[in-house]
């Protein structure tokens, strides 16, 4: 299978470079292709502006501004993205799944990442009027995805009642809202607590948890997140009352009971 990997650390010599030449190692070796996308090796820019849709008249409308998602479209659907986005989306194309490798910063991926998602997840590309419906028949439907996160804390602040909330509260945006809403099959996050001083043992034994995960990359369960075409929904986009199992609230609601 063709497996892409994209990381997001600006130390080479970090926990994250670490887990991310494992996996990549750990996937090779069980006979996949990978490609490698190391943002801060790429020195990849981060923010979204009107230098990423060369050559055209992006400003629709007439009144000289720039609509982020009406001009990502046009460059898109016209082939004038710029060169270094193309490729990124090239590597999504090719792939059977994504693994996406960071450090948790501020409950939400570094900034590189975050720009790499604004920059190639285009309009034309992973969503809009264009292509498939989201939510499950996005246009990168067959595709799985896998977040693999490092945070300081213990695991017990991300519990259910931990302080910091549910880690899948806080990678919702990412489960649901980027893979799931482009179709991609989102498996349930792995993560390495305890990151700032994380002993060699323990470091030993997240390999090896890891290399179970990556092991089942194409046949664990995905997240069994609702589709939006599925009936559990009205034209709003808002969960029909009753389907949902009694006392669910939050983010939960959006989660097909399982088996």
């Amino acid at each position: 299978m063709k497996i892409l990997v994209v990381s997001a650390h600006p130390e080479p010599q970090s926990l994250n470079a670490s887990l991310t030449r494992f996996a990549v190692d750990h996937l090779r070796a069980a006979g996949h292709e990978v490609r490698e996308s190391d943002l801060y090796a790429m020195k990849w820019k981060a923010t979204v502006d009107a230098d990423d849709f060369p050559g055209g008249d992006d400003f629709p409308g007439g009144d000289d501004r720039l609509h982020v998602m009406a001009a990502s479209e046009r460059a898109t659907l016209d082939d004038r993205l710029t060169a270094d986005v193309a490729a990124e989306q090239e590597k999504v194309r090719w792939s059977d799944a994504v693994v996406l490798q960071f450090p948790l910063w501020w409950f939400s991926t570094p900034a590189i990442l975050k720009g790499w998602i604004d920059r190639v997840f285009t309009a034309g590309f992973a969503y809009g009027p264009k292509v498939p419906p989201p939510y499950s028949e996005g246009p990168l439907a067959g595709r799985r995805a896998l977040v693999s996160v490092t945070a300081g804390a213990r695991a017990t602040a991300f519990s259910d009642r931990g302080i910091h909330g549910a880690l899948a509260d806080v990678l919702h945006p990412l489960q649901h809202g980027l893979f799931w809403f482009t179709g991609m099959a989102p498996l349930e996050p792995f993560a390495v607590y305890g990151s700032n001083d994380l002993p060699e043992e323990t470091f030993e034994a997240a390999k090896q948890a890891y290399a179970a995960r990556l092991d089942g990359l194409f046949t664990d369960e995905p997240v069994p997140f609702r589709t939006l075409v599925g009936g559990d929904y009205d034209h709003d986009m808002r969960l029909l009352p009753g389907v949902e199992e009694p006392g669910l609230r939050g983010l939960d609601l959006h989660v097909r009971p399982r088996d």
